[in-house]
């Protein structure tokens, strides 16, 4: 995929959601010129509600999986898929759609069909941690076409988030995968060569990893924890 763009002539009324988030309002013109692309922001900015659109209208289901996962569940595609155009160059079938908050209905959804041998072995995907069947998902079903990650970091400790930096570093490289990413994770920001994509303000905005407010705040927490905690438990 190289780009996300709204339809020409698409129906928009910027009163409504999702059109009335501060990033959408002014139009969408979203240029993906890397292999992974991380959409960073404050909840409410709209990173979710983005790559939800953009898996429906690539024929993922919404609870997330791959196209032949589309019996897992029914939905109805979100207003922002209709309004959608994306262009690629050349453009694929092949992918996943991963959502944290969904991904135990997944995992269900697996184990009850018998497909535990394409994620890393006969144990049941629940038989495993949450962060243990995340990874699995994605050292084990992850390899050629485009990948639309929300908050993968969900149930990963760091050192996991380092695993998973190696998993997207393997697949870059030795795959022909693209990544689409939203995250909170400032471990995740930092992997090397990937474009990040700020939706704080009114329209989507590349960022370095270092100047966005998660890294930034992380740090600064870390150095001086005692200023951030007095100031929070401070009576009034």
């Amino acid at each position: 995929m190289r780009a996300v763009r709204l339809r020409p002539g698409a129906q928009i009324d910027p009163s409504l959601f999702p059109f009335s988030i501060p990033a959408f309002s002014a139009g969408l013109n979203l240029e993906l010129e890397k292999k992974v692309t991380f959409l960073v922001g404050e909840n409410g900015t709209g990173k979710s509600t983005l790559l939800e659109a953009i898996a429906s209208a690539c024929g993922f289901p919404l609870q997330g999986g791959a196209r032949d996962h589309a019996g897992s569940g029914s939905e109805e595609a979100p207003p922002l898929a209709a309004a959608l155009q994306l262009a690629w160059m050349p453009k694929v079938s092949e992918g996943f759609f991963f959502r944290a908050e969904s991904f135990y209905n997944f995992a269900e959804y697996i184990d009850a069909v018998g497909n535990q041998g394409r994620y890393g072995g006969e144990a049941r995907l629940h038989a495993q941690s949450h962060g243990e069947s995340f990874l699995a998902l994605f050292q084990n079903r992850f390899r050629e076409g485009l990948f639309i990650l929300d908050e993968p970091e969900a149930a990963l400790s760091p050192q996991r988030q380092l695993a998973f930096l190696r998993v997207l570093h393997e697949l870059e490289h030795e795959q022909r995968s693209q990544f689409l990413i939203a995250t909170h994770a400032p471990i995740l920001l930092h992997y090397p060569g990937a474009a990040v994509l700020s939706m704080d303000g009114d329209s989507i905005e590349p960022i370095k990893p270092e100047e966005t407010e998660h890294v930034r705040l992380t740090r600064d927490f870390l150095a001086h924890p005692e200023v951030y905690l007095r100031s929070l438990f401070a009576k009034e």
